[in-house]
């Protein structure tokens, strides 16, 4: 089967954030972009809705017929609108507040994990599916089976900021064995950070790569090809 692609939409809502007067409008993004093969809808709902906004979130997860994952920040403030929303699935990730964009997986400790799990036992009492975003840190990956989570998405900040051959070789080489221990898991195996036209081959390639959750380089080369075409471009190279 070929790799799903997940379109993060929140730099369209970037754009309407600019001038705050309703457009471009988040539902016929996602609208559009299910016409031209993505599989997923992603936002990150972040603590300072400096993009995607609550009132996003619910509209397309009423409106879109096509599965929304959201991505958010394990506080009690995230789990509330999670529960009450209630989108498909929802990613773990950490959230600094001066970022520019997520800066790399969770870092697990005792007391994080302990709110993790909280969290994700929350929502599988609603049906959601949780997922951690996570290095490809093999410790790491065995926790996120502990605590019980049904997805890991590993980042791929590292190995999108590669510059030479050997360098992207090794980290190739770290992915491969975290994507092995995921799928002796039985967890989905999910990956994104930095993905572009140029580096998603090799990730795709990855032992039983389920989702590809790919945002900036979409809408990016949609201001010159267009947001469809590059959707469809980006589903041509995963397949």
């Amino acid at each position: 089967m070929s790799v799903k692609l997940g379109v993060n939409i929140d730099h369209i809502a970037t754009l309407r954030q600019a001038r705050q007067v309703g457009y471009p409008n988040l539902l016929t993004a996602g609208k559009l972009a299910k016409e031209h093969g993505a599989d997923f809808i992603v936002m990150h709902l972040r603590h300072d809705r400096r993009h995607i906004q609550d009132a996003d979130v619910k509209n397309l997860v009423k409106n879109l017929k096509l599965p929304i994952h959201v991505e958010m920040a394990a506080t009690t403030e995230m789990q509330k609108i999670a529960l009450k929303i209630k989108p498909n699935s929802v990613c773990i990730v950490p959230e600094k507040p001066n970022e520019l964009t997520t800066e790399g997986g969770l870092k697990l400790t005792p007391a994080s994990i302990k709110k993790i799990k909280s969290f994700i036992t929350a929502l599988h009492k609603k049906n959601i599916k949780a997922s951690l975003f996570l290095d490809p840190n093999l410790k790491d990956i065995q926790t996120a089976k502990d605590i019980g989570s049904d997805i890991v998405e590993l980042s791929t900040k590292k190995y999108s900021e590669c510059k030479t051959f050997k360098q992207t070789s090794k980290e190739i080489e770290v992915l491969t064995k975290a994507s092995l221990l995921v799928n002796k898991l039985k967890m989905e195996l999910h990956s994104g950070h930095g993905l572009d036209y140029e580096n998603v081959q090799e990730i795709a390639t990855l032992p039983k790569m389920k989702c590809l959750n790919i945002g900036f380089s979409i809408i990016s080369r949609s201001l010159f090809s267009g947001f469809g075409n590059a959707i469809e471009e980006m589903k041509n190279l995963i397949k």
